[in-house]
């Protein structure tokens, strides 16, 4: 804990104290959360549930566990830090958030417990408490009463704050799932609309008729199960005919009426899971793009411009030499995204096109190389008899002299007809070596400036 400098107490809570303090090193803000139990051994402090549940998930809307740091048996997790929870948010606000805050938000959370349930856990003890905001992004945080989906029961009786418990959990029934946690995010949605708790119950006994109150008494058909429940353990719902949501909520659409409405539903295998909520027509309109989606900024993309200019350059670089001599070099502006390109990827590309320069320089020596002697033509032979056809010939092989090969192709292997003239032998064309050597100097030097 030398490494980190306590700045001030930011939460207080059942199990622990939340500190927000200052790396040292790093100069890093984070949150450090002292737990009140003492720990004796590391296994111990591994095995706990938080720590555990923590280490296998790693997404961008679920609060990072950086450290877990065990001194004098006393524990302390080390969390990145954010700067609100959705508690503090609601209680200083006078007007209730917009539906578009209230969609983001949602859909975010839904995205982390979709994550979460996949994985094989749920949360527990969601609450507006336990929801972190950092300017508009929210993330699930407290998983200490997390616990695996395919555990066995019986669970324990007290979860989450009782406002936000589900009615299965509040009947003492000894298995439920992740419906829970779909339970608390209807309870959290309206609230988020209306600023005031759905389902604010005093006490076990309360919190039920407060429920009653809302969706109205159960019925055999809607939650068969629930009612066994009630049996078990003696209690009888009391007979009211319940609200409709949208008279409580008059500032939300149709669509989050009825995604509240399904997600508190009596029964649990009728409240859909966070998936399916993601799906639901409520977040159709909702243009949020998760941080794992958005593109890196570390990412340097080549403007559209300059990238049709390197294709127009590569392209002149394959025309015939002829052309590419008389054109001028390209020249290319420097973009602020090109800035922050480094000096080793510039060098390699700059060596990347002198090695093009050279392999294209030894293919024009080797179809130098390739072109066969010139032999003298026989008496009585057709060239030698027809003059016309013999200037011809050598047209055409002065023409196909003229043309280059590409670097990224081989050069093809044809045998040249010999270049006759009427009269006899004039020897090779120097023209032909200069025009080539003039046409490699300029290849080379517009893909020095192009690199």
């Amino acid at each position: 804990m030398e490494r980190y400098k306590i700045i001030k107490e930011v939460g207080n809570g059942t199990f622990g104290t939340v500190w927000r303090a200052l790396n040292k090193h790093t100069g890093e803000v984070v949150a450090i959360k002292k737990m009140k139990k003492k720990y004796y051994s590391w296994e111990e402090c591994i095995s706990l549930r938080e720590v555990k549940s923590l280490r296998k998930m790693n997404h961008p809307n679920i609060v990072k566990l950086k450290e877990v740091i065990r001194e004098n048996d006393i524990l302390y997790f080390v969390f990145e830090y954010m700067e609100y929870n959705l508690y503090h948010l609601m209680k200083g606000k006078a007007k209730p958030f917009t539906e578009v805050e209230v969609r983001n938000w949602c859909y975010q959370v839904f995205q982390g417990l979709s994550y979460m349930h996949q994985r094989g856990y749920f949360h527990r003890d969601l609450k507006p408490e336990n929801l972190l905001v950092s300017k508009d992004v929210i993330k699930i945080a407290d998983f200490g009463l997390a616990r695996e989906i395919n555990s066995k029961p019986p669970y324990t009786e007290y979860v989450s704050t009782r406002w936000y418990r589900a009615p299965e959990v509040l009947l003492q029934s000894p298995i439920y799932n992740a419906a829970v946690d779909m339970w608390a995010m209807g309870a959290i949605m309206a609230e988020l609309f209306t600023l005031r708790p759905l389902f604010p119950g005093s006490s076990e006994a309360d919190e039920i008729y407060k429920i009653c109150s809302v969706l109205g008494t159960p019925s055999r058909t809607e939650w068969a199960e629930g009612l066994e429940l009630a049996n078990v353990i003696n209690y009888q719902f009391p007979q009211v005919a319940g609200l409709h949501f949208s008279s409580l909520m008059p500032s939300a659409s149709n669509d989050a009426v009825n995604l509240i409405m399904s997600l508190c539903s009596w029964d649990p295998c009728k409240r859909p899971t966070a998936m399916e909520a993601l799906q639901h027509p409520f977040f159709q309109s909702c243009f949020y793009i998760p941080p794992s989606l958005r593109p890196k900024a570390a990412m340097v993309r080549t403007p559209p411009s300059v990238a049709s200019r390197e294709v127009l350059e590569q392209k002149s670089a394959r025309r015939c030499s002829a052309a590419l001599s008389n054109s001028k070099p390209m020249s290319f502006s420097v973009t602020k995204s090109n800035e922050s390109l480094s000096a080793a990827g510039v060098q390699r590309k700059l060596e990347m096109t002198r090695q093009d320069s050279l392999k294209s320089e030894k293919s024009i020596k080797g179809l130098l190389k390739e072109q066969p002697r010139y032999r003298p033509p026989i008496k009585n032979s057709p060239a030698a008899k027809s003059p016309a056809k013999a200037r011809g010939i050598s047209d055409a092989v002065g023409k196909l002299a003229n043309l280059t090969i590409s670097s990224g192709r081989q050069p093809a292997k044809r045998t040249m007809p010999p270049p006759l003239r009427a009269g006899g032998y004039h020897g090779r064309s120097d023209s032909f070596l200069r025009r080539s050597q003039e046409n490699i100097s300029a290849k080379v030097g517009a893909r020095k400036v192009a690199g």
